[in-house]
């Protein structure tokens, strides 16, 4: 089934769910032994976020939220806040990932519109994605969704890398496999990246394991069934 026009999100949680789950259903057997293949909670990691825990914590009181630091306590009364609002939780999601003796080594993200529908949660989302290759983690990242037209993640996380790249709009397919060590520090990153267009069979890219070792993932295959099952025509 050729890619649908996504510019209209109708549905795309049902097709982003049953995706994953052809995913997991295709690359799940062609494992070699040793690995285990799951759907899981994306961590929300973002941009610059310090590793380290702080020596201080956020909770919830019944009236208000309490900083929680070194300084003693005192008898003063707080003053009321001068603005309370509700603001929207950025949303984990879900991913499908591969690991071997409890550690990841590859991820699959299905980019979702909420992943990119404001700066806050491009901005966290891209972190995510950026920890993944800092941490060793392959990362197969495939955006369907066209709108915003200004934004892509494959240039953000090209640009965050300091790696050049022609500009890569969404809709896209991109692996990035994360490779041995260089002499000169970091690491080498490999990147298959295609193009996808509306009506157009969606591509074959590879999942890595290891720098020798990958699983092939049909994306065509897998989104047609996913697509069929949602009653998408």
């Amino acid at each position: 089934m050729p890619l649908h026009d996504w510019s209209d999100q109708r549905g795309w949680e049902s097709v982003q769910h049953l995706w994953l789950s052809e995913l997991l259903y295709s690359i799940k057997p062609r494992l070699p032994g040793g690995y285990r293949a799951y759907i899981g909670t994306s961590p929300i990691l973002a941009l610059g976020s310090p590793l380290e825990r702080s020596d201080s914590h956020v909770h919830p009181s019944p009236k208000t939220l309490v900083h929680t630091a070194t300084h003693p306590a005192t008898d003063e009364i707080c003053p009321e806040p001068d603005q309370e609002i509700a603001v929207a939780v950025i949303d984990s999601g879900t991913a499908l990932f591969v690991e071997k003796e409890g550690r990841v080594v590859s991820a699959v993200e299905l980019v979702s519109p909420r992943n990119k529908d404001r700066p806050i949660t491009r901005h966290a989302t891209l972190g995510r994605y950026i920890r993944y290759l800092f941490h060793g983690v392959n990362l197969l990242l495939i955006d369907v969704h066209p709108r915003p037209q200004t934004f892509s993640f494959s240039d953000s996380v090209a640009e965050a890398l300091q790696v050049a790249q022609a500009h890569c709009p969404a809709p896209f397919a991109v692996t990035y496999r994360v490779g041995e060590y260089a002499a000169t520090g970091g690491r080498f990153l490999a990147k298959w990246q295609r193009a996808l267009a509306v009506g157009t069979p969606l591509p074959k890219l590879p999942l890595p394991l290891t720098v020798d070792n990958s699983v092939l993932v049909d994306l065509e295959q897998t989104y047609s069934r996913a697509a069929a099952n949602s009653y998408l025509s």
